[in-house]
């Protein structure tokens, strides 16, 4: 799931980075500082009527400060979150987020006017502008993320040095640092618009967000989001991320997004009884409708159930979660996805253990037809496996020219595999498939 996240110095996006001694900051009232984070631990949980009614309420308290449009604008971010994997997602809070981060850096902009040497505004301006160029990061339009990324830049210069320092400081000069390095050696071609900023440093990047994840008051929640996500997509290093995927989803029980990446990483490590539990919670909540439990998670989290269940020999019930995948990658366009094509592959080897013949053909076929233009390990270790069994479903309906085809489909296919990952599968595929051309040869002389 290596979608471009190219966040690195875009991501500056938390609200209250910089506590101050200095009292007249909204930021360092105490009262505040309480409600808030009560408000926020319900928008990380999913509780947004709860989160934006205070939201709305100190908008009302006051009316010409960043920080209510400017949690708002996180609060209409969240909404999103459950289907930022999704290429092809649209949904009706992105007019909100925009419209909220452009008050915020409206009303920032009018403090900062007033006085240049407002920390404060400062500081809602370099978030503002860093969320926003998130935004535009996460939807390809690399050209605006670069020019909000300067402008969260330039007002992160105003806040260096100024006041008491604190993990909270840290946190968006951690993220540029580590992305600002990253995307050099993941996206080449824009090189140009690393260009355009100073030089970062991805260890420094991941030892202040460590930091943050560790001391941090406002910005813990954010900066260890953040290493869950680097760990699981930029580094591959599922055994770093699983800590930051287990604390999130116990603490926030109806976040999808922290609980689709734990039932995953439960997956990848092995750790099948959890994966079993978070995986039926899930289903549970996509079944009820609960807020962000929409396709992509009911898809991922019915796929281990499906698997998990195959290999515990209850076919009846793997049957039923994997068709619930399949059901899910149709209405959500995902069939191309790699948990979609396994569900298929599967599900034809149910079928054709249970004799149903032309069902399992079907969904063999599924996987041919939405995996061909894939090349991933994934797709297409799956593609050969379900030509392999293709061609052993039509020798055994004595159909020799299609089971030689889909045979040598599939030993043409597997030499694409990364042999240092699936050498074992190369020469199983490779070994079986050869058999069977072999066998309709004899039969045919």
């Amino acid at each position: 799931m290596k979608k471009a996240l190219v966040a690195f110095l875009f991501s500056i996006i938390h609200f209250s980075g910089f506590c101050q001694a200095d009292t007249t900051m909204l930021l360092s009232d105490a009262t505040v500082q309480i409600e808030a984070t009560d408000a926020i631990n319900d928008l990380y949980n999913f509780k947004f009527e709860q989160a934006e009614t205070y939201f709305l309420r100190i908008t009302a308290q006051h009316p010409e400060h960043p920080l209510p449009s400017f949690l708002m604008a996180l609060s209409n971010w969240w909404k999103m979150m459950p289907y930022i994997d999704n290429e092809d997602y649209t949904n009706t809070y992105e007019k909100e987020f925009l419209q909220y981060i452009d008050v915020a850096i409206e009303k920032g902009e009018k403090m900062f006017k007033k006085d240049d040497k407002n920390i404060e505004a400062a500081f809602f301006l370099c978030a503002a502008h860093g969320f926003k160029g998130r935004y535009y990061s996460e939807n390809k339009s690399y050209v605006k993320a670069a020019f909000e990324g300067k402008s969260a830049l330039h007002y992160l210069t105003f806040t260096r040095g100024k006041g008491v320092l604190s993990p909270e400081f840290l946190f968006g000069e951690s993220i540029f640092n580590y992305y600002a390095e990253w995307i050099k050696g993941e996206y080449p071609l824009l090189k140009p618009l690393v260009s355009l900023f100073p030089k970062g440093n991805k260890a420094v990047g991941l030892a202040q967000l460590k930091e943050c994840a560790t001391n941090a008051f406002y910005t813990r929640t954010e900066a260890q989001y953040f290493l869950l996500r680097i760990y699981t997509n930029e580094e591959n290093n599922p055994r770093a991320a699983f800590p930051y995927a287990k604390y999130l989803a116990e603490t926030f029980p109806d976040n999808p997004y922290f609980q689709r990446v734990y039932a995953r990483l439960t997956w990848e490590l092995g750790h099948y009884d959890v994966c079993e539990k978070v995986c039926y919670d899930i289903n549970y909540k996509v079944n009820i409708g609960m807020p962000g439990y929409e396709e992509n998670t009911g898809r991922q989290a019915s796929y281990f159930l499906g698997r998990l269940l195959y290999e515990k020999g209850d076919l009846e019930k793997s049957k039923f979660y994997l068709s619930k995948t399949a059901a899910f990658a149709e209405s959500g366009n995902m069939t191309k996805m790699g948990y979609s094509l396994s569900a298929y592959y599967y599900l034809g080897l149910i079928e054709k253990r249970a004799g149903n013949t032309s069902q399992a053909e079907t969904y063999l076929l599924k996987v041919i037809e939405h995996g061909e233009d894939k090349d991933d390990n994934g797709a297409i270790y799956n593609y050969s496996y379900a030509c392999y069994q293709l061609g052993d479903l039509y020798e055994n309906q004595k159909n020799y020219k299609e089971a030689n085809a889909f045979y040598k489909d599939a030993m043409k296919r597997v030499e694409k595999l990364d042999p240092a990952l699936y050498s074992n599968t190369i020469a199983e595929i490779t070994k079986n498939s050869q058999a069977g051309i072999d066998r309709i040869k004899k039969l045919k002389k």
